[in-house]
């Protein structure tokens, strides 16, 4: 009982320290929460009151009601959590590495370390997952291309049979938007099962050194994390 209750009130907190950080950005927020909070509630009440029944459906719509509004409000709350992280962070060095840390799908195994980085923080990092293995550049498009290139034959030269996947996320041309970076990786065609994704990802792992100079402290999933459940 004493795990229960202290694990309740460590989500209370999250909750609360989650509304507090978008708040500061998000100036909306309240009046957001709080109109869908009340929709369903003022729903529930008039269909007590339009649908015959006894007392006891004053009690049971009404209830019904603020349940609804209170999941409601916490998915609200915990989307525009997340979307305010994502706007802090996008653009900046390291954005697409703290997405790899702390939002890829657990079917995507991936480190926040890129795998080749330039003196213009420019980067490219690798993910493994169902879709195969990715190179995400993040930064100038012109500068990261040929450092994705020498990845890529480096992915080649390990695993012959293995397709490689390129994802660019920055300002120039069609770029993917970081915020639907995990999106888009769990749209990708399956290629590999689940067994191949460990195979694949550990051998890459055993040949790689991690550069130096890797932008740290950047965790736009720290919010996330944190949502409500």
């Amino acid at each position: 009982m004493a795990a229960e209750k202290a694990k309740r009130d460590g989500r209370i907190k999250q909750m609360i320290e989650v509304y507090r950080t978008t708040k500061v950005t998000d100036r909306n927020l309240p009046w957001i929460l709080l109109l869908v909070f009340i929709a369903p509630i003022l729903v529930s009440v008039a269909l007590a009151w339009l649908l015959p029944g006894s007392w006891l459906s004053w009690v049971v719509w009404p209830l019904s009601g603020i349940l609804v509004g209170l999941l409601l409000a916490m998915i609200v709350l915990g989307r525009r959590a997340e979307k305010t992280a994502y706007q802090q962070i996008e653009g900046r060095p390291g954005a697409v590495g703290a997405v790899v840390q702390g939002a890829l799908r657990r079917s995507w195994r991936g480190s926040e370390v890129p795998i080749a980085m330039n003196r213009n923080q420019d980067a490219v990092y690798r993910v493994v997952g169902r879709g195969g293995v990715v190179l995400i550049s993040e930064g100038s498009r012109s500068r990261t291309e040929r450092m994705a290139a020498d990845e890529e034959r480096k992915v080649k030269r390990a695993l012959r049979n293995v397709e490689v996947v390129h994802l660019y996320v920055g300002p120039d041309g069609d770029g993917v938007p970081l915020a639907k970076l995990s999106k888009t990786l769990v749209k990708l065609k399956p290629k590999l099962n689940r067994n191949e994704v460990a195979a694949v990802y550990n051998r890459l792992s055993s040949l790689q050194a991690a550069p130096v100079g890797i932008p740290k402290g950047m965790d736009p999933n720290r919010v996330r994390s944190q949502r409500p459940r």
